[in-house]
């Protein structure tokens, strides 16, 4: 198999366990209606740690663009396969939703909410503020990047690694993941988001584009500028590239403090449901 097909597979798997559970607990009439943010985070936890049993001995089971851009950034993944990479992952993304889609085909008429149904494919923020929601997916894939490269900085039993990455997701959804639903994966939000835009999903609503660059940016910045602190502060090799993306870091943290715009406290679901109740 080649490091495409790999990184398409087990992106796939990641969503359709991901994903899937999302609309487990938010799609009507299903088993899991309203198990909980706990069901979730496991859900998504065993999703990273299968499509990494899959794949891992094929592509590496990055599975995740600002995985790779990390990795490349420090060396430890060719640039030249980055972009095939990226176009795997969001390929994966997109075709796991629609089997999530398919397979929950009759509950999509059941559910009124059209919040709940984007909720299965795409993060949103508890409270919308583009500030503090971008900084939660910064401060998040930083230490999903600084667990991954701590993981495999250490030796396990042979094939337990994918099993401990999972539990890194378990842990960061538990502890940061209630602020925006911890995308932590440009292609984890954004090829989902795609299929809900491009699905014939009963009153679905929208796809809430004007949110999406969030869980895309931040990743991709937290993600490099955690794998470039690791090379430096564990390895004691600072990169020329760790000032230069700590600055971007930083003017892109202080332009979205600047220019967030006053929001109600009242998340996009809950306005979604509003609509809904109106009509």
């Amino acid at each position: 198999m080649s490091g495409f097909l790999g990184e398409v597979i087990g992106t796939m798997i990641l969503i359709i366990l991901g994903g899937g559970v999302c609309a487990g607990v938010n799609l009507k009439k299903s088993g899991a209606e309203n198990s909980g943010w706990i069901v979730i985070t496991f859900g998504w936890g065993l999703g990273v740690a299968m499509g990494a049993y899959a794949v891992g001995q094929f592509s590496g089971a990055h599975l995740n663009p600002a995985v790779t851009l990390a990795f490349a950034m420090i060396g430890k993944f060719p640039w030249s396969q980055v972009p095939i990479y990226i176009i795997a992952q969001m390929i994966g993304a997109f075709i796991g939703a629609c089997i999530v889609y398919l397979h929950y085909l009759p509950h999509w008429r059941a559910t009124k909410d059209p919040a709940a149904k984007l909720a299965v494919f795409s993060t949103g923020p508890a409270i919308p503020h583009t500030f503090s929601n971008l900084l939660s997916e910064i401060i998040g894939t930083f230490v999903l990047v600084i667990g991954l490269l701590s993981i495999g900085a250490n030796k396990f039993t042979e094939g337990l690694n994918p099993l401990v990455v999972g539990f890194l997701i378990l842990a960061i959804g538990l502890s940061l993941g209630g602020t925006t639903g911890y995308a932590i994966n440009p292609a984890r939000d954004l090829g989902p988001r795609i299929a809900h835009a491009v699905l014939p999903i009963a009153g679905k609503g929208s796809s809430n584009w004007g949110y999406a660059w969030i869980p895309v940016v931040g990743p991709i910045l937290g993600g490099i500028f955690g794998a470039l602190c690791y090379k430096g502060f564990f390895l004691g090799e600072f990169m020329l590239s760790f000032w230069i993306v700590g600055f971007i870091l930083l003017i892109v943290i202080i332009a979205a403090y600047i220019t967030e715009k006053k929001i109600p406290a009242k998340s996009y679901m809950e306005s979604q449901s509003v609509n809904v109740q109106e009509q």
